[in-house]
């Protein structure tokens, strides 16, 4: 037999064309009287009855537990009872003898009840929300883990969404630094092409607040003021803690979601700025994608929302921190807990600095004298060579231990050429003239591409050349032989040396040409004819001896 509704339609089917009675209808289908009536009155079976279970023994102890659930109103949300320990607390303080489940059903139909009771439910209730085209965004911050350079590494990555239609930005960072917070809004805006014209929401952040006064009321950071007033926007701060995570919980969603999307597998990128590249990339593809109950994509909302925005300001905000060291002895400015290197030229003057989230500008006035990547490790250093060129053209025994050459070696920046140049200058010309030969091609690099430079040093010693002259007229020729720059070189042709060895020329081949010159068919120098004046050296002083000997004293 099927179920109760094709029982009720096959005694309603017999009863309307065979004309039975409600005892053969019984009879046929082995049912009772009432269930034929039934189905006779109504097609649709009545729903099942279902049995109250009665706990004669967990009675006598549900005041206790109601007790312990309304305490729960009041009392902080981690530090609430769970059917476990209302469990715990029965048997320990009442003497129950009660087994684990029928408290757990009672506390799971219960604490609902008591809830309404006090009118609780609807404080902790959310009711959906309509958000204004244009008018509303949501930041926050995710983390997760890159494999950079190799390196299993921690990031934060910013996230800025429009509430209206999804459209989201995303950068990452190495720190949850204030440059950071306030160079992802730059780059959202200029992103987006525009600001929203109503408010942004937050969580209480350090980077924007300083302290949480009552109901929505804060203290901001004074840097994080300015940057809003540049850009003329409000901030809606949401309940600290996990009240307030729905007040923004479209980026909340956003963090999980493109990190589940985009980053899985774990990213592995060289560098931070890669990373970036990426994520651009998959915002773009994002474009397509439909939020759930919706008709139309993010990127077609995107489309009918930017034309909303707020214009951004003329001036671009400078969201790095500035900052005026003093550069040391050792050419060396310390800023947040990190040095940098800047040109030994400005030992013992005040520069400024422009810390941003991922690099630090050094200026002397306006002029830019040092870029490095910013040290996210305590008491790190970012050394350049070039920066100490000028003192070790005067002190070249110092370059050999010296922490700049480690830093360009590791960085990349001294390579396995400039390496076999100074090993073969010192063998030829002495360690100090050799040294201060290296320095002198570590000194192209300030006006020419490495690649030329390096391929000058290749040049010169192919033909056992360890000059900077040599290097440096190597490398103008290489740099007029970049791709591009005439059809042989744009196809991959090698660029040959222009140096000319006088005895690898005389040892080729007479009929070979060497650098574009003819070959050389002078004829080997001899020295016989200086054999005439030794032998005329040697009667000369032959004779002269003789008068000496013959000579008598007086």
């Amino acid at each position: 037999m099927g179920s109760r509704v094709d029982l009720f339609a096959s005694i309603r089917r017999d009863a309307r064309l065979e004309g039975l009675g409600t005892r053969t209808l019984a009879r046929r289908y082995k049912v009772g009287r009432e269930t034929v009536r039934q189905a006779l009155k109504s097609a649709e079976p009545p729903a099942r009855k279902t049995p109250v279970r009665v706990a004669p023994k967990l009675e006598p102890f549900k005041p206790a537990i109601d007790e312990m659930l309304r305490t729960d109103l009041t009392a902080p949300r981690k530090q609430r009872h769970t059917a476990t320990r209302i469990w715990n607390r029965l048997i320990d303080e009442h003497a129950a003898q009660l087994g684990y489940p029928s408290v757990r059903d009672y506390v799971r139909k219960r604490r609902p009840e008591i809830l309404a009771e006090s009118g609780s439910l609807a404080e902790t209730a959310t009711v959906p929300q309509e958000h204004t085209s244009g008018a509303e965004a949501e930041v926050d911050f995710g983390e997760f883990w890159i494999d950079l350079a190799g390196v299993r590494t921690k990031c934060y990555m910013f996230v800025f969404r429009m509430s209206h239609s999804g459209k989201a930005i995303h950068r990452v960072y190495p720190s949850l630094s204030q440059e950071a917070f306030l160079e992802g809004h730059v780059t959202a805006f200029e992103t987006l092409g525009g600001v929203p014209t109503l408010q942004i929401k937050y969580d209480n952040l350090n980077q924007a607040v300083t302290k949480v006064l009552g109901g929505r009321a804060r203290t901001e950071n004074e840097r994080w003021a300015l940057f809003r007033s540049h850009y003329g926007f409000d901030a809606f701060y949401c309940e600290p803690g996990i009240d307030g995570a729905h007040e923004k919980g479209g980026v909340e969603g956003e963090v999980g979601r493109f990190r589940r999307t985009w980053l899985v597998p774990v990213p592995d990128v060289s560098s931070v700025d890669e990373l970036n590249a990426y994520i651009a990339e998959c915002e773009a593809r994002d474009d397509v994608r439909r939020i759930t109950g919706r008709l139309s994509t993010v990127g077609q909302d995107w489309a009918a929302e930017q034309p909303l925005l707020n214009p951004l300001p003329e001036d671009r905000f400078e969201p790095g921190l500035p900052l005026t060291p003093i550069v040391d002895r050792s050419s060396l400015v310390t800023i947040k807990q990190a040095k940098y290197s800047v040109p030994a030229s400005l030992i013992g003057r005040r520069v400024r600095a422009i810390l941003r989230a991922s690099e630090v500008l050094i200026y002397d006035g306006r002029r830019l004298v040092a870029r490095h990547e910013r040290v996210g490790v305590r008491n790190g250093q970012a050394v350049q060579l070039d920066h100490y060129l000028e003192v070790l053209k005067l002190k070249p025994g110092a370059l050999v231990g010296s922490t700049a050459l480690a830093h360009a070696r590791a960085t990349g920046a001294f390579t396995a050429e400039h390496d076999a140049f100074w090993e073969a200058s010192r063998r030829v010309n002495g360690d100090a003239a050799g040294t201060r030969e290296l320095i002198d091609v570590l000194l192209l690099h300030r006006h020419m591409p490495a690649e030329t430079v390096t391929a000058g040093i290749r040049a010169a010693m192919s033909v056992g050349s360890v000059l900077a002259e040599v290097v440096a007229v190597e490398a103008r020729r290489a740099a007029e032989h970049l791709p591009g720059a005439d059809a042989d070189t744009a196809a991959g042709g090698p660029v040959t040396a222009n140096v000319v060895s006088m005895t690898q020329r005389r040892l080729m081949d007479p009929l070979a040409v060497i650098a574009g010159l003819p070959a050389d068919r002078r004829p080997t120098p001899s020295v016989a004819q200086y054999d005439d004046l030794l032998a005329r050296r040697t009667a000369k002083q032959a004779a002269t001896q003789t008068l000496n000997e013959g000579a008598t004293p007086s």
